[in-house]
């Protein structure tokens, strides 16, 4: 007689997150990371949304859902900082962030009480800084590399400013964001759980446009949250 295995929601969930250029190589620890931050259920749907922008629409067509369920269940990932809620033109739409920068960074950048956050730090500590394929494959070894390098203005002068473009300034990305946002770091704050905490502050962590207004909006945030925004 044939036995027939139940296919994980998370083992969907991370194949999807790999279809990004910046993925998570599948461990235990990854497991773990992904069991506290969704559902069985939200990991499968997860699993089904698009890599570009979508509409509550789209989604309810991929979960073969009635369109408010879906829209509740995409306002509740918004919520928990999963997906990022976008207003583009009039219409609302949804975005789900790679791991990093992502939703990793995202979970630790608020005060939480629905989940364990040290828990969670421990997991990503070993997940980042113990197992390290996930770095690795970040910022070494995987095809795109995640991020880029600002001028430091202070340095230039004369011509040579005048070959800097507007788009390589952090000046001019500060200037032109139409929202930005300050929360907790990240790294400080999950080091803060391992019992290695610097002397340095928590709320020094810059986002900016959709990013700061998706993280720090009032819509999507709950009382417990430690996150400012400012409209440009």
């Amino acid at each position: 007689m044939a036995h027939h295995t139940v296919r994980s929601g998370y083992v969907d969930l991370v194949e999807r997150l790999n279809r990004f250029p910046q993925g998570a190589p599948p461990s235990e620890l990854l497991d773990g990371i992904l069991r506290m931050l969704f559902s069985e259920e939200e990991a499968r749907l997860v699993a089904l949304l698009p890599i570009r922008p979508f509409d509550a629409g789209k989604a309810a067509r991929a979960w073969k859902l009635p369109l408010t369920r879906a829209r509740k269940i995409l306002d509740t990932l918004a919520s928990r900082a999963i997906l990022l809620d976008l207003e583009v033109h009039g219409r609302q739409l949804y975005l789900l962030p790679p791991p990093m920068a992502g939703f990793f960074e995202f979970s630790m950048m608020r005060l939480r009480g629905d989940i364990d956050q040290k828990a969670l730090s421990e997991l990503f500590y070993q997940y980042l800084n113990v197992e390290e394929d996930f770095i690795k494959a970040l910022f070494a070894t995987g095809e795109t590399q995640l991020g880029r390098v600002f001028v430091h203005e202070g340095v230039l002068a004369g011509e040579t400013a005048l070959r800097v473009l507007d788009y390589e300034r952090a000046s001019e990305v500060i200037r032109t964001a139409p929202h930005m946002g300050v929360g907790i770091c990240y790294c400080r704050h999950k080091m803060e759980h391992m019992g290695r905490a610097c002397d340095n502050p928590l709320e020094i962590c810059m986002t900016f446009g959709n990013a700061a207004a998706t993280n720090c909006s009032t819509g999507s945030r709950d009382k417990t949250d430690e996150c400012s925004i400012a409209t440009g």
